[in-house]
């Protein structure tokens, strides 16, 4: 469990359905992805991260509003195929009545830190359709600087954000 001033950051189990099938269904929050999430793939995405919990020891975490108890979102590390290499990428997803509040920023910022703290990694990713503006500016406001951005089926063009170790060391 991550624990920031506002939130908390913890794994995800079946019983988180409902509240993030509410999230990753919604068009809007979703418009950077191909689709929208059915439940069928809600369900998968959290099979997925509790598989990550135990393979790698990291995956998305449910973020949870201290305030009120309620899931909002996630973030996390997974692994991720970045311009065809596996990396360790930092994303998340972040209930649309809950935008602009700076609940993105401050759980990425966490997921940086617990992930320069507990894992070897010289390096953390972030990467977006070219499109999300939301997203890159989180990984701008977390210390990310624009790496790189290559075509992908997926996305038209992904831009590619990071943060070095020692990078982090100077920001603290």
């Amino acid at each position: 469990m991550i624990e920031t001033e506002r939130l908390i950051l913890r794994e995800y189990t079946l019983q988180d359905f409902d509240a993030i099938y509410e999230i990753l269904s919604d068009s809007e929050t979703m418009q950077h992805y191909p689709k929208p999430f059915d439940e069928e793939r809600t369900i998968k995405w959290i099979e997925w991260n509790i598989h990550n919990y135990k393979e790698y020891g990291f995956g998305l975490w449910a973020v949870v509003l201290k305030e009120t108890d309620k899931l909002i979102g996630d973030c996390g590390i997974t692994i991720q195929n970045i311009d065809g290499e596996l990396l360790p990428e930092i994303g998340f997803h972040i209930h649309k009545k809950y935008w602009r509040r700076g609940f993105g920023s401050e759980a990425a910022r966490a997921v940086r830190d617990w992930a320069f703290q507990n894992t070897k990694y010289d390096c953390l990713y972030s990467y977006m359709k070219y499109t999300n503006i939301a997203s890159y500016s989180t990984a701008i406001a977390n210390g990310m600087k624009k790496e790189k951005e290559y075509p992908d089926e997926k996305n038209g063009t992904s831009y590619v954000y990071a943060i070095k170790r020692a990078e982090w060391e100077k920001l603290k």
